[in-house]
């Protein structure tokens, strides 16, 4: 079992760069979706098996919180997980320092607001990117009978009588839709869910409660029609599916380092408008024909990426909610615009300061020029050079330093990619099978 990184240690990324990979690499499992399933694994107060989880540190952490709660939670192989819960939680025993270093904990209010009357969580952590209100969560979940008041350390959550609803979302926000989601699922009744995100881990949320039995009309739109039910105490097993930021992740380390390499088991629909855009850029790539994922509904591919002669886009590239490009995969056109000939604005609108970290590319040859937090003008094409680099405390900019220093000529160092490891699984190993030179220094 490979070890955990706890958030004290230093690890760091030698990286011997301006090599060619090649070959193919497989897409992992999704990150989004195996935090979720985890969260969701608690409306059933039976076992649940999960297969496809991602052996990385948020889904460490959001382990430990959960069996600080006493929840049983066990490896049964290298991606697959045994979950059930007690009768009573032990909810004041919640790890309240380890659920405020990760966002994905602020998931578990829609499976206990089923279980608990009152709760408190700590403030929700994750990546460095600005403010990130929870008011979509508040608004939507209050529209179900949960009210949550926030203090200088936690959010206060108050259950009153859960009642299905019509609720408007405040903002297309993932994370919020998922708590909605997971609250309704077990009021018997009608909850109509508009602007909600149809992104791939909501979709992926809906796919494990139907299999629980809740009817959901809609998924894959804006528009979700959840017909909850009393509850769940039997033994359920589900797949989870492959994750399309790391495929866009492989996608961008073979366009920035100019290789022929193919990425296999991509989910394909929420990575169109991205090889879209590159397609405009020059990007020379085949697909596959379409196959499925273990869960049975999601769409994969092999995209072959060819080496290419890329040209700067005229308009900007921007992220929306699903099915724009996702707002995870935006950064993963920073390094590619370091190899495109002329001037590509990215406009990183959804995150406040975020594209501050776009501009550590300039530590390694970039040309990044920060407009404000939210634009950035990349002027290539750009020899990219070696150079030392503390990873950013965000997970995309700090892949995103990885991938260029992919590109640049010589021995770069990447100091403390604790960020890194809470999104990608043996990521050094595995970039070196397809022919990276990464040596991790401990």
């Amino acid at each position: 079992m490979p070890k955990k990184i706890t958030k004290l240690e230093s690890i760091d990324f030698e990286v011997r760069g301006g090599k060619k990979l090649s070959g193919s690499i497989e897409t992992k499992f999704s990150k989004n979706g195996s935090v979720v399933l985890l969260c969701a694994s608690l409306l059933n107060r039976g076992k649940t098996t999960l297969h496809g989880i991602a052996r990385i540190e948020e889904v460490n952490r959001l382990i430990e919180v959960m069996e600080s709660i006493g929840v049983s939670i066990k490896w049964t192989g290298h991606n697959s997980l045994e979950i059930q819960p007690p009768p009573k939680l032990s909810i004041g025993k919640l790890n309240r320092e380890t659920a405020a270093i990760i966002r994905s904990s602020l998931m578990l209010i829609g499976s206990l607001v089923h279980r608990e009357k009152h709760f408190k969580l700590p403030h929700a952590g994750g990546c460095k990117m600005g403010e990130r209100t929870i008011a979509a969560h508040r608004y939507g979940l209050e529209k179900l009978g949960v009210h949550i008041e926030t203090d200088h350390k936690y959010y206060q959550v108050r259950v009153g009588r859960l009642h299905p609803a019509e609720i408007i979302m405040y903002e297309a926000g993932d994370t919020a839709a998922n708590n909605i989601l997971m609250a309704a699922a077990l009021i018997p009744g009608t909850t109509t869910i508009r602007f909600a995100p149809p992104n791939y881990q909501v979709q992926e949320l809906c796919f494990f409660l139907e299999k629980m039995g809740v009817k959901i009309e809609g998924v894959g739109t804006t528009n979700l029609v959840v017909q909850g039910i009393k509850g769940f105490n039997e033994p359920l097993e589900y797949h989870n599916s492959e994750d399309p930021i790391e495929s866009m992740m492989f996608i961008s380390a073979a366009v920035t380092t100019n290789s022929k390499l193919t990425i296999t088991r991509a989910p394909i629909d929420f990575l169109l408008v991205e090889l879209l855009k590159l397609e405009k850029m020059g990007l020379k790539f085949s697909l596959s024909a379409k196959y499925k994922s273990e869960n049975g509904r999601t769409d994969l591919v092999d995209i072959a990426v060819l080496p290419s002669r890329l040209k700067a886009l005229t308009d900007k590239i921007h992220s929306l909610p699903y099915p724009g490009i996702n707002s995870d995969n935006l950064p993963f056109f920073v390094p590619i615009a370091t190899q495109a000939q002329g001037v590509t604005l990215i406009h990183d609108w959804m995150w406040e300061n975020r594209a501050i970290y776009f501009t550590e590319l300039n530590r390694l040859g970039g040309q990044v020029a920060l407009a404000d937090p939210h634009r950035v003008f990349v002027t290539g094409k750009t020899k990219l050079k070696a150079g030392q680099v503390v990873c950013p405390p965000a997970l995309r900019p700090a892949m995103i330093v990885l991938i260029a220093m992919l590109a640049a000529e010589g021995t770069s160092i990447l100091r403390n990619i604790y960020s890194i490891s809470r999104g990608y699984e043996e990521i050094a190993q595995r970039l070196n099978s397809i022919g990276a030179d990464i040596r991790v220094i401990k």
